[in-house]
């Protein structure tokens, strides 16, 4: 059986052929205020989408003089709403991205580079500023032994006063001898800080293990990452150190479906986000071609996240190739927050183009894309496609002024 990818349809092309999800209406605000006093406008409207889901907005209202006419009545201000585009892609070259926004105030990247030699950073005070911020090597692989090959999808995280990178990587002698190590830094920058390696995260099961992340909850810290046991499957365990596991690895998701199995067998890339009383992961799934896809993981933030029966599995991909905006093979991806904290933003990559020569893992073209994660009114994330866009449709947002 062939799975045959999603193909996006082209009926709601935006102007230069990037397909929009549009707006369908833009719900009223209501202000109250007394005559001569100016009305405190909200910083946002709710906004309803052509897929049935209501997420904020910022708005840019008009000002608000014009609603000030020193008499009681009901008067209207309008306002445009402000949609973030990123860049797309925001950074080329750069797969399995990683972003983080820092208490500092700063947002920081990390990939896999094609030539998987090395790990970089990038910093800057927006995502759109990732794209030309100054990028700094470091660490490099080793000449010999372990940490020799194959360095791949690095992540940055900052636990307990600490800067901590997980990545997976091969030996010097054998690059398919994939194994998760750390690197440390103590120093409050981790861009010119000093990178001390901590080694291996030991498993129980010594195979291919790869796509380390971590999370706390609840005071206690977790690992979830992918290892071939018969499959590339993914597996959690608590946390005794930011590179130690304690306990018995517990397996959590393992390919079972078809678009799970295109090319290869593999879950892999975990990405954890945690809202609404749920823990979500995110991972990939299949080869690394076109039919690279993602799927959705869920829990109850109150269940035993180590029992496999606390979490459920989407029956279908919630990240798809799509033809229509050129994007295929989309995954490995995280996630982030807008420059003012109010939306979801999912990191992903994706490549330009269809076809490949030879190995996928050697085409260097997944390219580091950001856009908007939205939710559905059931509180489950709404992935969309790759390379949506929100478009307004015209539509502008009205506050109802009552004056009396």
């Amino acid at each position: 059986m062939v799975y045959h990818v999603n193909v996006v349809h082209t009926d709601h092309l935006a102007s230069g052929g990037i397909r929009s999800l549009k707006i369908t209406r833009i719900r009223d605000t209501v202000v109250r205020t007394s005559p001569g006093q100016p009305p405190e406008l909200p910083g946002w409207a709710e906004a309803e989408l052509e897929n049935g889901i209501v997420e904020r907005f910022p708005v840019e209202w008009e000002p608000a003089d014009r609603a000030q006419p020193g008499e009681p009545g009901e008067y209207v201000l309008e306002g445009q709403l402000i949609i973030e585009q990123y860049s797309n892609p925001l950074i080329e070259q750069r797969a399995d991205p990683y972003i983080l926004k820092h208490t500092d105030g700063y947002y920081y990247f990390t990939a896999s580079v094609p030539e998987y030699d090395r790990i970089i950073l990038r910093r800057s005070r927006t995502i759109a500023g990732l794209a030309t911020a100054e990028e700094k090597v470091i660490w490099r692989k080793h000449e010999r032994g372990e940490m020799g090959n194959h360095i791949w999808a690095p992540e940055l995280h900052h636990i307990d006063g600490r800067w901590y990178i997980y990545f997976a990587a091969g030996t010097a002698e054998n690059k398919w001898n994939i194994r998760p190590y750390v690197l440390e830094c103590a120093d409050e920058d981790p861009i010119s800080g000093e990178w001390t390696e901590k080694g291996r995260i030991r498993l129980p099961v010594e195979s291919f293990s790869l796509d380390a992340t971590t999370f706390e909850h609840r005071g206690v810290r977790y690992l979830v990452w992918a290892q071939i046991i018969g499959d590339s499957s993914l597996f959690i365990a608590r946390m005794d150190t930011p590179w130690s596991i304690v306990g018995e690895p517990v397996l959590i998701a393992k390919p079972e479906y078809e678009w799970e199995m295109q090319l290869h067998r593999v879950n892999e890339g975990p990405a954890v986000l945690k809202r609404g009383g749920r823990i979500f992961i995110a991972y990939s799934a299949s080869g690394t071609d076109h039919r690279y896809c993602m799927g959705l993981l869920t829990a109850s933030d109150a269940s035993d996240l180590l029992d496999p029966a606390s979490w459920s599995k989407s029956p279908e991909p919630v990240l798809v190739t799509s033809e229509a905006t050129s994007e295929y093979g989309p995954g490995h991806n995280s996630f982030t927050v807008s420059e003012d904290g109010s939306s979801d933003l999912l990191v992903y990559h994706a490549r330009p183009y269809k076809e490949i020569k030879g190995e996928p893992l050697y085409d260097p073209n997944r390219h580091a894309r950001v856009q908007r994660l939205l939710w559905k009114p059931d509180g489950t994330p709404y992935f969309g496609y790759p390379g949506m866009r929100i478009d307004p449709a015209g539509l502008k947002a009205r506050a109802r002024i009552i004056m009396g």
